[in-house]
């Protein structure tokens, strides 16, 4: 956790998949990852009963753990999970999405409720995207040519580090950011809003962060769980937000696509709702608080 991080504090939680045997961790397909036996899964959920004990907090976020977000429930907390894009309907996301006292989804409700979330509605937040460069001025790039950034998530792009670029001309520029160690930055934005086309992977942050910065795009989903990615990658496709392909294409493909992806007007990326996205995230969990202890909001 970086020394700059907004947090009041940081519990760094026991590793729980190191042990050299895994056994029975879907506690008969209930759960995702609660494997039999395993020093290091204990020691982690110690630690939350732990705080949890000592900080009583109002409510509690959970990310992408069901594991956690029953844990903490069980212990008398209100609990609010973010939904994830996909087809969440195995049995522990059913689960975590019934007992879930809020659940956020950070993207806009007017482009899609999935059906496995329509039972759930009423106490589901679609906030819109939610970016860290909300609201940040733009970069300014030179003119000249068109410059193509690559933003590639934490697993690469589905081909080698060497290959995440298209056909240079003298015409068109690239920059690879995050395909290998040397060219991760921690702060993309000016690469991102300078471009004149973005070509990304479909996670959840680095499509928010595209929206904001209002950049044509060239969506290239990565095989995730649940399908994941694929399905944000057919919203932004059925609405005209980025021109999206299955895989990274050949050479003599990128002139079109590129082509395509500039011809997409930019403004379209508003429906994303970026802007005020984490503030509408965050108002949702202090009502989940206020709601859960009976109070009215101010």
């Amino acid at each position: 956790m970086p020394a700059s991080n907004p947090f009041t504090a940081v519990v760094e939680l026991p590793r729980d998949d190191d042990a050299d045997e895994v056994r029975r961790p879907t506690a008969n397909g209930a759960l995702h990852w609660a494997p039999h036996l395993d020093d290091g899964y204990g020691a982690r959920m110690g630690a939350l009963v732990e705080w949890v004990r000592q900080a009583r907090p109002e409510v509690f976020v959970v990310d992408v753990s069901v594991e956690v977000a029953v844990l903490v429930r069980l212990l008398g907390i209100p609990v609010v999970v973010t939904a994830l894009p996909g087809n969440r309907i195995d049995h522990p996301h059913r689960l975590v999405h019934r007992m879930a006292d809020q659940i956020i989804a950070a993207w806009p409700r007017a482009l899609r409720v999935p059906p496995w979330l329509r039972p759930h509605e009423s106490k589901t937040a679609f906030v819109g995207g939610i970016s860290r460069f909300d609201g940040r001025p733009r970069a300014v790039g030179s003119q000249d040519g068109t410059r193509v950034v690559v933003l590639a998530g934490a697993d690469g792009m589905g081909v080698g580090s060497g290959e995440c670029n298209g056909p240079a001309t003298g015409e068109v520029t690239w920059t690879s950011l995050g395909a290998t160690r040397g060219d991760w930055t921690a702060d993309p934005w000016p690469q991102i809003s300078a471009a004149d086309v973005v070509v990304t992977h479909a996670g959840q942050n680095a499509i928010a962060d595209v929206a904001a910065a209002q950049r044509p795009a060239v969506v290239i989903p990565q095989n995730r769980p649940f399908d994941e990615q694929r399905v944000t990658a057919q919203v932004l496709h059925h609405h005209r937000l980025a021109v999206v392909t299955p895989c990274w294409p050949p050479a003599r493909a990128w002139p079109a696509l590129l082509k395509r992806a500039k011809g997409i007007d930019c403004q379209q990326w508003k429906l994303w709702e970026v802007e005020g996205a984490a503030a509408r995230a965050a108002a949702a969990i202090e009502e989940t608080a206020r709601r859960c202890r009976g109070r009215a909001a101010p």
